[in-house]
């Protein structure tokens, strides 16, 4: 949906009458259902005078078409400025410019897309504006079929109007060479070079024809996008489906289908703990879904998994298509109602209430998912919430769905495909840490390698050597140990110290933790690994988990400050003691559980607490008389 059209000579007039961010905001209240904070009103008045500038040029045809705030189909996003026309070989085309009112950056190191800049009072990471421009122009161009029947040839780049460029400025760093190749950036006294960009692409206008066809073309996505994502998937064995994975998958499948057909809102819950499988099924819904034409995303709330997805099926796809298939969870804070045809959730017991870094966006995920999606599919484990602010459950799903009028399937994966497809294990784990009373006592017929270490070296030694076989052992701690902002790329900064044992914490330098190698030598916390898997894990139990009095005991106190699990426990231990205590109990002991089921053939431990340590050594040893 576009807020604001006309032609070039319609734009110069309302900018020089004064009135375009009158007419923008006057729109949007009017399409949108919505008020303009004040300072996206003035962002308008300042960049689009600058644009008049750029545009006030005779050589660039008065029929052009102009587009302002074009809401991107499917999605919350909206592209600041479009023009449209004709090239030299009379091939549609359409000019889309991401405005800027940024006046200074620093590159991101480790990363090939990310910045630093002043935003909302703070430093912040965001894309390149170059990213920006050109992922926006791959989205429109995999999904609109305007653009893909008519060939419409789309050209991005940036402006960055208030921005003083430098000799070797982070703006230009080589890590981006791959977007501002394909989306160059402009900045202070660059009018002449972003007219000569708009002018090589629009020789002649078009009157807006071309961006009435964008505004009104189906969504699907392009073929060339559904085989390269089929062809991917189907080579991929990691991928491969079995037994009741395949009846769910095929089971969601219909049930997606029938949602395109008739149009009604269904809503389906998949259940299932640790290494059901739920993942996998997710990721072939992506595919199969996108197969067969529809607009489908892979949603969750934490961004390990999504990255370790996005990297497995880069190759053949462009990033920004890939990108683009994968959402964080409180992106459809804004999507207007069946946006998208599939939306497909995966830990779903991770949704939050609201959105945005504060906390402070929209009103509940569950609910803006199903409203944005014609079929929304949940895939959920509710012994795996593990912040206060987790909010997923079968009943909140449930609820929302009711109220959104969609229709509820519910469906469970039981079969175990992770611990080396041991319930057995997994019913041990919840006896050991006293979540919830099970016949599994000890480990007798349990083929599965658990073991508990001396020591945090012993349990590194054994995890690197396994390693050196296939780059899939991983060592993970309970978040006990600060983890500074200041440090978060900084290898020789250990965060994690016991006795003559220091370790880093995952470092934020862009790679995942699932794949790059250089992760052995790190350590992963909850929130970088749930949702993946690995063959063997060696976990660190910190002071927050113990053994007294012949129990387990857990203990929020020890949990470090910067951990954001438990943001709020304090002041609710104030005020009722013993629902904090619950609370912690419930979160602290399904962390350890989520840690210790990542490995598909083995857990080495090492536990801070001596009392731990022994009680669960007594556990391992233990045979039946």
């Amino acid at each position: 949906m576009i807020v604001y059209d006309g032609t070039k000579a319609d734009f110069q007039n309302s900018v020089v009458n004064d009135t375009i961010a009158i007419e923008i905001e006057n729109n949007i209240r009017e399409k949108l259902g919505r008020e303009t904070p004040k300072a996206e009103f003035r962002s308008w008045l300042n960049s689009l005078n600058y644009m008049y500038k750029v545009v006030n040029d005779e050589e660039i045809p008065a029929d052009t078409g102009v587009a302002i705030e074009y809401n991107i189909p499917q999605t919350a996003k909206r592209v600041d400025f479009m023009m449209s026309g004709y090239n030299a070989d009379e091939k549609p085309c359409v000019v889309i410019i991401e405005l800027k009112q940024w006046d200074e950056l620093k590159a991101v190191e480790g990363t090939e897309s990310l910045v630093e800049t002043y935003l909302g009072g703070n430093i912040r990471k965001h894309v390149h504006p170059s990213y920006q421009a050109w992922s926006y122009a791959q989205l429109i161009s995999d999904f609109n079929t305007a653009v893909q029947d008519n060939e419409v040839l789309l050209e991005p780049c940036a402006y960055l109007h208030n921005y003083m460029r430098h000799d070797n400025d982070p703006l230009d760093a080589p890590q981006y060479d791959l977007f501002t190749s394909e989306a160059p950036a402009f900045t202070m006294g660059q009018v002449g070079e972003l007219r000569s960009f708009i002018k090589k692409a629009i020789k002649k206008g078009d009157n807006k024809e071309i961006l009435y066809q964008i505004d009104h073309g189906k969504i699907k996505p392009s073929k060339s996008l559904q085989d390269a994502i089929a062809s991917m998937i189907k080579g991929n064995k990691e991928f491969t489906m079995i037994d009741e994975q395949q009846v769910a998958y095929e089971e969601i499948i219909n049930i997606s289908e029938k949602c395109i057909k008739d149009g009604k809102k269904r809503t389906v819950i998949c259940k299932g703990g640790p290494g059901t499988g739920k993942s996998v099924i997710a990721v072939r819904l992506l595919a199969e879904l996108t197969k067969r034409g529809q607009f489908v995303q892979y949603v969750s709330k934490n961004s390990a998994p999504r990255q370790v997805y996005a990297d497995k099926l880069k190759g053949n796809i462009r990033k920004s298509s890939v990108d683009n298939m994968f959402k964080g969870s409180g992106t459809y804070v804004d999507v207007p109602n069946n946006a998208a045809q599939t939306l497909i959730v995966d830990e779903a017991h991770r949704l939050n209430e609201k959105s945005g870094m504060f906390h402070n966006k929209g009103e509940n995920q569950v609910k803006e998912i199903i409203h944005a999606a014609g079929c929304s599919v949940f895939f959920i484990d509710e012994s795996q919430r593990v912040t206060m602010d987790d909010i997923g459950s079968v009943d909140e799903i449930k609820k929302w769905a009711g109220l959104e009028r969609s229709e509820v399937y519910e469906m469970e994966l039981w079969s175990q495909f992770r611990c080396n497809g041991s319930n057995g294990y997994l019913a041990w784990l919840d006896d050991l840490l006293e979540i919830r009373e099970t016949a599994n006592y000890d480990l007798e017929g349990i083929d599965y390698e658990i073991k508990i270490c001396d020591s945090p070296n012993e349990m590194k030694d054994i995890v690197v050597e396994r390693n050196k076989q296939t780059n899939k052992a991983r060592i993970l701690a309970g978040y006990c140990w600060n983890w500074p902002k200041e440090e978060r790329r900084n290898t020789n900064y250990h965060d994690i110290k016991i006795g003559d044992f220091e370790i880093s914490w995952n470092l934020d330098d862009g790679q995942a933790f699932a794949l790059s190698e250089e992760s052995i030598n790190e350590a992963g916390c909850i929130h970088t690994t749930q949702g993946l898997e690995f063959d063997y894990v060696g976990v660190i139990i910190g002071d927050d988990l113990r053994y007294e009095d012949g129990h387990i005991v857990t203990d929020f106190t020890k949990r470090a400050s910067t951990d954001q699990s438990l943001k709020g426990i304090k002041s609710l231990y104030k005020s009722n003691s013993e629902e904090a205590n619950k609370r912690a109990d419930e979160i602290i002991k399904n962390t350890y559980r989520t840690l210790m089921t990542r490995g598909m053939k083995g857990c080495y431990l090492y536990c801070v607490d001596p009392g731990l340590r022994d009680y669960i050594r007594k556990r391992i040893n233990i045979t039946k008389g």
